[in-house]
């Protein structure tokens, strides 16, 4: 039973697009606060890792089920900055003037935690560029509200995509969730298991 310890619906349909639909989402809630000096890999890879694990401590046993837990978290990285999710519209408004015209880092820890408590977690880096913009671009799109709650002040699958000039590496990492190195995660551990696969 595979749990998901994250209230993102994009990394749900992420998992549902490659056929590992959770059986159940269940988000925690956990100070995501950086370390002082902390850099984005491990930042986003203790996050990721705290996660799992406190969403393995809040299932417990329930009545014996064989319990995966996968847990993420996204930071958004300009240079040394780093941009988490913009607590109003100024300072989204301030992320995308800081990423107009710039290449920056999306970073993606990735936790998964099989029944038997094995454990596996890895961080995943894309470098996305964006194309310079305008006052109005940008008004416009904080009028939008698609800002909100997005790392960085923007989802790439949305009206932003129109902002993206390139992007290396994976492209589901910017939106959340590292297709690839999730299932290759969770394949390392053994899930799906053998009989759920027939």
């Amino acid at each position: 039973m595979l749990t998901l310890a994250s209230a993102s619906p994009r990394r749900r349909a992420l998992l549902e697009s490659v056929g590992l639909a959770p059986h159940r989402v269940r988000p925690v809630e956990i100070d995501e606060t950086p370390l002082p000096g902390e850099r984005p890999r491990p930042l986003a890879l203790r996050l990721a890792v705290a996660k799992a694990a406190a969403a393995r401590a809040a299932a417990g046993e329930e009545s014996g089920d064989r319990i995966w837990i996968l847990a993420a978290d996204t930071v958004v990285a300009c240079g040394r900055r780093l941009l988490g999710k913009p607590a109003d519209e100024a300072q989204a408004g301030a992320f995308l003037r800081l990423l107009s015209g710039r290449r920056h880092r999306v970073w993606t820890g990735v936790a998964a935690v099989a029944p038997d408590g094995r454990a596996a977690s890895r961080a995943v880096a894309t470098q996305v560029r964006f194309k310079r913009l305008s006052p109005g671009e940008i008004a416009t799109y904080l009028a939008s509200r698609e800002w909100e709650g997005k790392a960085g002040g923007y989802a790439i699958q949305g009206r932003a995509g129109g902002f993206v000039v390139s992007v290396n590496g994976s492209c589901s990492n910017v939106v959340g969730l590292p297709l690839y190195e999730t299932r290759m995660l969770l394949g390392g551990l053994g899930y799906p298991p053998a009989s759920a696969a027939r």
